[in-house]
């Protein structure tokens, strides 16, 4: 490959890929419509970014790789098979990245962007030098991707359009499993599926780890191919790997004892918040751990982690008001973000502000939703963040109407979130913004006006 262009370079996915080819030394390229935060990263880098999609830009490319997102009219994907340029998807090119690598795929509707990014770093902290892509920049690593010089890589396993279909792990995680993207798995037996094929890719002589405080996700334990060994972890039920004492810690975060088929492994004391984050920590000190790795150097680095962005991620504090951005936008990881945040900051009033991503999953997870929010004292919702969906005559509105949550208020827009909040924030308060889309600007606003007297508008 002498150049390699991305069409929706921005994005998470594809910054990942393009970072650690041009690591590697490949020529790079890409595109997109707006330039978010990670494609300014790769212009800083010196890769090259068209703002806007024309077809122009594939001119000298010799493989054209895209985003989900794009379509097969985009004018760029139409030169380039006008001019005979393989055009892929992910799943289509990441064979070809991964050959040759001992592939440590993190897979699961929640926990795989945090336990891949663990997995990063404490690989990275006992001097391993894996290469990695993580679905958010790793806060201890400083970016989202690296072309490592050891045989170790680290991916997170994307399930949206069955991306990870293009990787055979040497080790699969699967962290948790429940319906989600309905847009792309209209029944939940259609995302089992997807998953249970996942599974049986890894590798022989590997390994396959799941969560077994799930049902659902225990069970594609048994998915597992012949001459791969299965092992299992939970938290609240018996597993090969156990947390014998959870409780919080004086970090904010929790801390348990590592139990291997009943005996000690390690002590694990973190500084990220949640329980949720310990079943993270002990899939990662399991995964290196059948790797052969000292439990208890790995237990050492998972304390040292400080997560990664948008992840609980605590922007700041100004005038006694706490402001956290994360990207929960599944009723199971608002229900976990907000018990981790409740655990933390018992005596703080937490206000909770979500944006509904997409409507396909707002309507099919209606109910769940509207239970969501116990543990927040304070509830705002926004408008749904259409993201890749068309528009259509649906609030969520409605959600608010069915919430049992007294303290739960509909604001449309993020203009009116933040009026709103500056007139009701008082000091000692949480504000935690959960959003996939870009909600996450209210707690930019909010910052910036309590540090300089006033808000602005974003963009000007």
């Amino acid at each position: 490959m002498e150049r390699v262009h991305f069409i929706g370079i921005g994005g998470t996915g594809l910054s990942a890929i393009a970072r650690v080819l041009a690591e590697q030394g490949v020529s790079v390229s890409g595109s997109d419509r707006a330039l978010s935060p990670l494609a300014q990263e790769l212009i800083a880098s010196g890769i090259p970014v068209a703002l806007g999609h024309a077809a122009e830009n594939v001119i000298g490319a010799d493989l054209v790789v895209r985003s989900s997102a794009i379509p097969d009219d985009n004018p760029e994907v139409l030169a380039a098979r006008a001019r005979g340029i393989p055009v892929l998807k992910r799943a289509d090119f990441l064979p070809h990245l991964l050959k040759d690598k001992r592939v440590l795929a993190v897979a699961g509707t929640h926990g795989k962007t945090t336990t891949a990014a663990m997995l990063a770093w404490v690989l990275t902290a006992l001097g391993h030098d894996p290469s990695f892509i993580v679905g958010s920049v790793v806060r201890n690593l400083g970016k989202n991707a690296h072309a490592g010089k050891s045989d170790w890589f680290v991916i997170e396993a994307d399930e949206y359009d069955r991306m990870f279909l293009g990787i055979t792990p040497w080790v699969a995680v699967v962290t948790y499993l429940e319906h989600d993207h309905p847009d792309c798995f209209p029944t939940f037996e259609a995302y089992r599926e997807a998953f249970e094929q996942f599974v049986s890719q890894t590798r022989q002589g590997g390994a396959l780890l799941v969560c077994g405080d799930r049902p659902e996700t225990f069970e594609l334990a048994f998915s597992a191919p012949e001459q791969v060994q299965a092992y299992s972890y939970a938290l609240h039920t018996p597993a090969h790997y156990r947390i014998a004492d959870a409780s919080p810690n004086s970090q904010g975060g929790f801390s348990g004892t590592v139990l291997y088929r009943g005996h000690v492994l390690a002590r694990l004391n973190l500084q990220v918040p949640g329980e949720h984050n310990l079943a993270n920590a002990l899939a990662a000190l399991a995964t290196l751990h059948f790797l052969g790795m000292n439990p208890e150097e790995t237990a050492e680095a998972l304390h040292d982690f400080s997560g990664s962005d948008r992840r609980f991620q605590i922007l700041g504090e100004e005038k006694g008001i706490l402001v956290i951005s994360d990207y929960a936008h599944h009723p199971t990881e608002i229900r976990s973000t907000l018990a981790g945040a409740r655990a933390r900051y018992p005596r703080r009033r937490i206000w909770a502000v979500w944006q509904p991503h997409t409507y396909s999953r707002t309507r099919a997870l209606f109910d769940e939703f509207c239970h969501a929010f116990s543990d927040a004292d304070r509830v705002i919702v926004t408008e749904v963040y259409a993201a890749r969906e068309a528009h259509e005559n649906f609030s969520a509105s409605q959600v608010v109407s069915h919430m049992p949550h007294s303290g739960a208020i509909f604001l449309p827009t993020l203009e009116e979130v933040t009026e709103y909040l500056l007139h009701e924030l008082q000091p000692g308060d949480v504000l935690l913004v959960l959003s996939a889309g870009d909600a996450d600007r209210v707690c930019i606003e909010i910052l910036h006006h309590y540090q300089n007297g006033s808000a602005f508008v974003s963009g000007e």
